[in-house]
């Protein structure tokens, strides 16, 4: 199989929309599926899935349940806490700081007692 190299992201401006969970989850099980060089077919069958569905969760379409996360994550030989962990540090990763976006004209609010 070919080696998939990812293309860095850019930073994101404070008028992007913050990547959605469901978004950065599917992209982290499809990162670990093809670094293990495994099909669809095959991650499937082991987390007792459908490849229909595995892909929709990959491509961010599907928002699974818990379980069905701790699934294709064994499936993958990942625990929940890895596969979180390795979300939460994408979603660090392309923050935009609070102070960026009120800056921007994003959710600027004033508060009064």
């Amino acid at each position: 199989m070919a080696d998939i190299v990812p293309f860095p992201r850019a930073p994101r401006r404070p008028s992007d929309p913050e990547p959605l969970w469901r978004q950065l989850l599917g992209d982290q099980l499809r990162r670990r599926r093809h670094d293990r060089e495994e099909t669809l077919g095959e991650v499937s069958e082991k987390a007792g899935v459908s490849p229909q569905y595995l892909s929709e969760v990959e491509r961010g379409l599907k928002e699974p349940s818990s379980e069905m996360i701790a699934a294709i994550a064994g499936a993958l030989d990942t625990s929940l806490i890895e596969l979180t962990s390795a979300v939460a540090d994408e979603l660090r990763s392309t923050a935009v700081p609070a102070s960026a976006a009120v800056s921007a004209g994003r959710g600027a609010f004033a508060l009064a007692a």
